[in-house]
């Protein structure tokens, strides 16, 4: 996400994979920070009556499929993991995200941050609407989606998907087949 041409980028990883070498990538997904994101939204609009971009922008899946695509691998596949953090605070969060450099690329730039009482209000904002609200835990969630990428390099020996409707097998034959096998393997006979 800190790379500013990232079809550039995946079509020069591209054409260092060896023929049919596999590409292996991960990337923040379009759901990471969403929480910080709608909180500072929320705190501009009413404290600066608009919104600008506090977080880096970040792919969405099927953008990841598309350029995966564009960058000519074949047999393109994304997979998704997300993750909920807890952190004491919104402040114990920027902290964290300040220590691993994650410092929005968009206000190096522009040489600007969030103004101090849009700042407070966001924190105010997130703490409300993101607090676990236990008794023993007063923490709050950050979401982090994690999009993992894979794609070969084209050669002659690079195998060809499936044509759609050509298998001989339904999802649910598959999937009794599956359950019947994992009782023999789980038996004690």
């Amino acid at each position: 996400h800190w790379v500013n041409d990232v079809p550039g980028a995946l079509a020069q990883i591209r054409h260092a994979l060896k023929p049919d070498g596999l590409f292996l990538g991960a990337m923040l997904g379009g759901n990471t920070l969403q929480e910080l994101r709608i909180s500072c939204s929320l705190a501009q609009q009413e404290r600066e009556g608009g919104v600008s971009p506090f977080v880096s922008p970040l792919a969405q899946v099927r953008d990841a499929g598309n350029l995966l695509t564009r960058a000519d691998l074949a047999l393109p596949t994304v997979d998704t993991d997300t993750f909920v953090m807890r952190y004491s605070s919104p402040v114990a969060l920027i902290n964290h995200l300040r220590l691993l450099a994650e410092s929005n690329a968009l206000s190096i730039k522009r040489n600007l941050g969030l103004k101090r009482d849009t700042a407070l209000a966001a924190a105010a904002a997130y703490q409300s609407l993101y607090c676990d609200g236990d008794e023993n835990a007063d923490h709050i969630a950050a979401t982090y989606q994690v999009m993992f990428m894979t794609g070969w390099s084209p050669s002659r020996n690079t195998p060809k998907p499936a044509a759609r409707g050509s298998a001989t097998v339904s999802f649910s034959e598959m999937a009794a087949e599956l359950a019947k096998r994992g009782a023999k393997a789980g038996s004690t006979d």
